[in-house]
């Protein structure tokens, strides 16, 4: 056993809905050393170092001397470990690659997760030549040794048959799943027969459970947008909150799209700059290369010569609460396209490890712009829906093809029944900081310093109470923080 430090958590920790239990992925040193094998010329013991990333978890927060637990880890093929941390469904003492993403954790300390590994290809006999593939699945931790002796659990993989095939052929297995959502006994996720160009998948219901039962399909592709005549959905977003009873998301429909333009990121990670700016060194082959689908040689662009890129955004939109309960009801809570109030719910991030870079920098998938809409659901009582959503307002310069002046902010939607949702301006961008924080102002000349940006995750509305995220500043002065309010019935906060 190797004591190893974190190097950083690539992903935002997440809550249970009532216990003090957190989970959050950490990437780390190798953590274990064995021997694989014997020197034939020395006769000495080969051994190898493993065990570079995992899921995390404290089961008590609050507490200063709860221990944190290994959840998961990459040492599914070391023997001690292989019956905890194996990946179910494959072949024995096979090994996850990566947990992309953020994990989940309910209340009575079971986490939920997204897991790839590779296999052989069954058509080659080159054992070099392998297959990527992707899971979902959860395990019951405690606070012993290595969590406690539950091993990982499969709820769907690469493997498994898309429940609402749709114009799929009938045998059509999930291409890619999302992170899950977690709460109470059940976890609900996404999963599409191609992650790119989806014809059929969906959003799904799980029981948190062995041995495994059938997934409950909630909304498909073919699934009616409610409100949009015939319409059904096109796009169906990754990022679910779940509160054990209602299931929100973003979804899009219809074919018209306008286009977006995204510049490289000018901070954060130095190779994943680099790559985006095709300025990247491999430290494999020492080529300088990076994304090619960046473009860097235009010339006329404003912003020239930083590099970008250019993506079809739909303009019908909407974020959704689906009420699981019964038969379940399908409701639009907020609408952007014409004549609606808001313009956009996606907003994109470069992300991801550069060839060579390895697992630290990242999810270990090849850098790209990845859409998220951002939002977080919690029932309030009986069928009464609240949903709190970041969403964006203004309108897209013809020629350059980027938002002019826009306005973000944290909204909530609070729906009874089939009624139309009450919308709420929670905070947006250009109002004064002093809304959330009296110290957002000008130490030098005591100005009260604007609100420039805001953010939530989906597990950021627990009961009555919201957490976000919000930045304020001007050139010469910034402050930002992570602020909590308590919505009363009527959805305004205390």
């Amino acid at each position: 056993w190797i004591l190893s430090t974190f190097n950083e958590f690539p992903s935002f920790p997440r809550i249970a809905i009532t216990a003090d239990a957190v989970a959050t992925r950490g990437v780390h040193e190798p953590v274990w050393t064995y021997v694989i094998g014997t020197d034939p010329d020395t006769g000495e013991d080969i051994e190898t170092r493993v065990g570079t990333t995992g899921v995390y978890v404290n089961l008590d927060a609050n507490d200063t001397t709860s221990p944190l637990v290994t959840g998961a880890s990459l040492l599914g093929e070391v023997p001690e470990f292989s019956d905890l941390f194996q990946v179910p469904g494959a072949e024995p003492a096979t090994r996850f690659d990566v947990f992309p993403g953020a994990p989940a954790i309910t209340d009575a300390g079971v986490i939920a997760f997204k897991g790839n590994y590779t296999v052989d290809d069954p058509t080659s006999e080159d054992p070099e030549v392998t297959i990527g593939k992707t899971g979902v699945y959860y395990r019951r931790v405690t606070d012993a040794y290595a969590g406690g002796d539950d091993p990982i659990q499969l709820v769907a993989n690469s493997d498994t048959l898309v429940p609402n095939p749709g114009e799929c052929p009938p045998d059509t297995t999930f291409g890619s799943t999302a992170p899950p959502s977690a709460a109470g006994d059940a976890l609900v996720f996404v999963g599409f027969d191609n992650e790119d160009d989806p014809t059929c998948g969906g959003v799904y219901r799980a029981p948190l459970a062995q041995p495994p039962e059938r997934l409950t399909t909630l909304v498909g592709l073919e699934t009616r947008v409610p409100g949009q005549g015939n319409q059904t959905f096109t796009q169906l977003g990754e990022g679910l909150s779940y509160d054990g009873r209602l299931v929100g998301f973003w979804g899009a429909w219809g074919e018209e799209t306008k286009i977006l333009r995204l510049y490289c990121p000018a901070e954060g990670n130095r190779d994943r700059r680099d790559y985006c700016s095709q300025e990247y060194e491999d430290p494999d082959t020492g080529e300088i290369g990076g994304d090619p689908n960046s473009i860097c040689d235009d010339t006329n662009d404003p912003m020239w010569p930083v590099c970008y890129q250019e993506k079809e955004v739909p303009v019908n939109q909407g974020i959704f609460a689906y009420d699981s309960v019964g038969k379940g009801k399908l409701r639009l809570v907020a609408r952007a396209g014409a004549g609606a109030e808001f313009d956009d719910f996606v907003y994109w991030n470069y992300s991801g490890a550069p060839p060579g870079a390895g697992e630290s920098e990242g999810d270990a998938e090849p850098p790209r712009w990845r859409s998220s809409a951002f939002l977080a659901v919690s029932q309030r009582a009986g069928a009464t829906s609240r949903t709190a959503f970041l969403a964006r307002k203004g309108g897209i310069d013809q020629d350059t093809n980027v938002y002019v002046d826009p306005v973000d902010g944290i909204y909530l939607a609070v729906q009874l029944g089939a009624a139309k949702p009450r919308l709420t301006t929670l905070v947006q961008t250009g109002m004064d900081g002093t809304v959330l924080d009296p110290d957002a102002v000008d130490p030098e000349s005591g100005e009260v310093l604007p609100i420039t940006s805001v953010a939530l995750e989906r597990d950021a509305f627990r009961g009555d109470w919201l957490a976000i995220t919000a930045s304020m500043g001007t050139e010469e002065a910034g402050w930002a923080g992570v602020y909590l309010t308590r919505l009363s019935s009527q959805g305004s906060g205390k």
